[in-house]
C-alpha cells in the first residue's frame, strides 16, 4: 500500500497491484524448481515464464510510465476525478480480463524464456508491484484521462493513464490466472 492518500481511482488499483503480489506469492509458495518451470505441453507456458512475461511487460510499463509522469507534470496536466472509461477502454479491459476470451501470441521481445528460478522471477514481481505502486503516488492528481501513454507494442496506439494503469492490472490477472491453471493441472509433478 502507498502512504499518501490516493484519489479513490488510484487507490483502486493500488489494491488490484497489492492484491497481484499477495497472489503470486502465494501461488509459487513451497514449490520445486521443476515445478515451477513445469509446462503442461510444448505449447504452453509454465509458472515461471507466465510471471516472467509480467516481468518484462511490466518493467517496459513502468519505465514508459515514469516518463509520461514527468512530462505530464511539467505540462501542469492535473485534474479530478472521477475518470471512466471510453467503449473502447471497456473492450481493451474486457478482452484482457481471465479467463481469456481469445489467445494473443505475445510480441518476441515479450516473450519469456525458458528455465527461470523462482529466486529471480518472484522477487523481480514483488518489486514491480511496488515500483507501480510508485507510480501511482506519482499520478495521483493528475487528469488521468488527458494524459497519454504509448500502448506495449501498439504502434501508434495511446491510452489515456487510468486505462494503462487497468490494463497492466488485468494483464497480471490474467496471467496470474494462467499460472494458476499449470498449478492445478492434473498432470501437475509432485514435488521430489
Amino acid at each position: 500500500m502507498t502512504m499518501t492518500s490516493l484519489t479513490p481511482d488510484l487507490a483502486e488499483l493500488d489494491r488490484q497491484f497489492a492484491a497481484a503480489k499477495a497472489e503470486a506469492s502465494e501461488l509459487v509458495n513451497g514449490l520445486k524448481e521443476s515445478q515451477f518451470n513445469w509446462r503442461p505441453d510444448a505449447h504452453s507456458w509454465s509458472m515461471a515464464e507466465c510471471l516472467l512475461h509480467l516481468n518484462i511487460v511490466g518493467d517496459r510499463c513502468v519505465h514508459v510510465l515514469e516518463k509520461t509522469l514527468a512530462e505530464a507534470r511539467a505540462r501542469g496536466l492535473v485534474g479530478q476525478g472521477p475518470f471512466g472509461y471510453s467503449w473502447l477502454g471497456k473492450w481493451i479491459l474486457a478482452n484482457t480480463e481471465p479467463p481469456p476470451k481469445r489467445k494473443y501470441r505475445a510480441p518476441h521481445r515479450f516473450t519469456p524464456s525458458y528455465g527461470q528460478p523462482i529466486t529471480a522471477v518472484l522477487p523481480t514481481f514483488r518489486h514491480l508491484q511496488e515500483q507501480l505502486a510508485l507510480r501511482l503516488e506519482q499520478a495521483n492528481g493528475l487528469d488521468l484521462a488527458r494524459v497519454k501513454v504509448p500502448a506495449p507494442e501498439a504502434g501508434l496506439l495511446r491510452f489515456n493513464l487510468q486505462l494503462t494503469f487497468a490494463w497492466i492490472a488485468a494483464h497480471q490477472r490474467r496471467h496470474l490466472w494462467q499460472a494458476r491453471q499449470v498449478r492445478n493441472h492434473t498432470a501437475f509433478p509432485e514435488a521430489r
